[in-house]
């Protein structure tokens, strides 16, 4: 007794045969989708081509003067400050894995990173000369942009962009003092707010705001935590990108006998 074999349709053979290099093929095509791996540009419209297909091209300008390629220009001060401030918020995102802003356990966690946390004295170390750095190259940079008449037109908005991004660089320097709840620093945020409530009509105001109470105390530490974790970043973040796309539109950096 023979046994015949039931034929398959020709639609499943079809798929199945589709299907095989279809998977073997979708990695490569993954990634071609994402970045997109085109002939090395042979002329200047195919460079220009080159840049504004690319994200990450696309952030510099497409043509940069040599001027600007010296180091002497800038001494790479700005590009230190954003590192300085990607430093700070990776490592603090870190340092809130243990932190607990109240007054009874504050102090007891600092000790801990210092004592019990695997590489956590590292880790605090790391975010506090960070922070003295990045206060130290921003005044630095202000200098540099004021003394080569960089803030100059068309350049005065961007400048004043530069000062609310040192503003908010010293605000935050400063609301990050009382999170170690030592007597260092209560007695700097003690001073720090009553300086504060002696600016003219709005100074009781200012102090309550950043204190919550008459006193230092949980209101104040819950404060300064949000504001050094949460606020102040999210306003640096925002004028630091609208300080690079300044700078863009504004022709990249300043040049001598051009601006």
């Amino acid at each position: 007794m023979s046994v015949r074999k039931v034929p398959t349709p020709s639609g499943t053979d079809s798929t199945r045969a589709g299907l095989g290099p279809t998977m073997r093929t979708l990695p490569r095509r993954l990634w071609r989708s994402i970045f997109r791996s085109n002939p090395l540009p042979r002329n200047e419209l195919e460079r220009s081509q080159a840049v504004a297909n690319n994200f990450f091209f696309h952030i510099p300008s497409a043509k940069v003067h040599e001027h600007t390629l010296r180091p002497a220009t800038t001494f790479g001060l700005g590009l230190i400050s954003l590192y300085t401030f990607i430093i700070l918020c990776v490592s603090g995102v870190l340092l809130m894995f243990y932190y607990v802003p109240t007054p009874e356990q504050a102090y007891d966690r600092m000790l801990d990173l210092r004592g019990a946390v695997f590489f956590g004295t590292f880790l605090r170390n790391l975010h506090r000369w960070a922070a003295h750095a990045m206060v130290a190259v921003v005044f630095l940079h202000m200098m540099r942009v004021f003394l080569t008449g960089a803030h100059k037109p068309p350049r005065e908005f961007n400048w004043l962009v530069g000062l609310g991004l040192l503003v908010l660089t010293l605000a935050a320097s400063f609301t990050g003092y009382l999170l170690p709840w030592d007597q260092l620093a209560y007695w700097a945020i003690v001073v720090g707010t009553s300086i504060a409530g002696y600016a003219p009509l709005v100074g009781d105001e200012i102090r309550f705001f950043l204190l919550g109470d008459d006193v230092v105390g949980r209101e104040a530490l819950l404060r300064f935590y949000v504001l050094h974790c949460v606020v102040l970043p999210l306003f640096i973040s925002a004028l630091v990108g609208l300080h690079f796309w300044r700078i863009r539109k504004d022709g990249g950096l300043a040049r001598p006998g051009r601006d």
